[in-house]
């Protein structure tokens, strides 16, 4: 599906719309970016993502780059990375992106959520066990932090610790903040971010996708 000979209506583009709630046009510019990433290829490498200033930059450049090469992320049910991957697999994790719909009922929203904060979790669960330490959560924390307002480190970590030390508290009884460096289920990970409107800072603008700096 490198390729993607098709045009706007056929059934490759129904088949991927389906899959990732992207319009027709927002996957045309998808497909074309995707081709300028791999010079025409079918399939990117991670050398390819080299390419983008934007990504050079970020401060979790190779958690990025790894996301899209992670099984995890495919919905498929898979799990460990590949060496490369197709525009569908390109596609449906830049659709981890997607701002959710006006339109949607609060189930909808929800679910975005979880598939939003699931991505991220998978992105700092990098030997794939299941859990993060609490150095990775209160790197999530600043990151998602600094996406709305300009704080002190110091202030992140106060956040993220009594956050964690609230849920561990509830679910595992009283436990100190080092106590926890064993690791952070998902489902830990949801309720430390239950604050967190995730679905409104994770997303890319759509309707410029035709330049390097969705990645930004």
């Amino acid at each position: 599906m490198g390729a993607l000979q098709s045009s706007p209506g056929q059934p490759e583009y129904v088949d991927l719309a389906k899959k990732t709630g992207f319009s027709f046009s927002q996957i045309s510019v998808l497909h074309k970016r995707f081709l300028q990433l791999s010079h025409n290829g079918e399939t990117l490498q991670r050398d390819h993502f080299n390419s983008i200033p934007d990504l050079a930059c970020n401060p979790i450049r190779s958690q990025i780059i790894e996301a899209f090469f992670d099984r995890r992320n495919f919905r498929q049910n898979g799990e460990g990375p590949v060496e490369e991957i197709r525009f569908e697999e390109f596609l449906v994790v830049m659709s981890h992106f997607k701002p959710p719909s006006p339109r949607f009922v609060e189930e909808q929203r929800e679910r975005v959520r979880r598939e939003k904060l699931r991505f991220i979790f998978n992105m700092h669960d990098t030997d794939n066990d299941g859990t993060i330490t609490l150095d990775e959560y209160r790197h999530v924390v600043d990151e998602l932090l600094s996406l709305s307002e300009a704080l002190e480190k110091d202030t992140a970590k106060s956040i993220a610790d009594a956050a964690m030390l609230e849920v561990a508290s509830t679910s595992m009884g009283h436990m100190e903040p080092d106590e926890f460096y064993e690791g952070i289920t998902f489902e830990h990970f949801l309720k430390l971010l239950k604050g967190f409107e995730i679905e409104l800072k994770m997303n890319v603008h759509f309707s410029h996708m035709d330049t390097p700096t969705f990645f930004k």
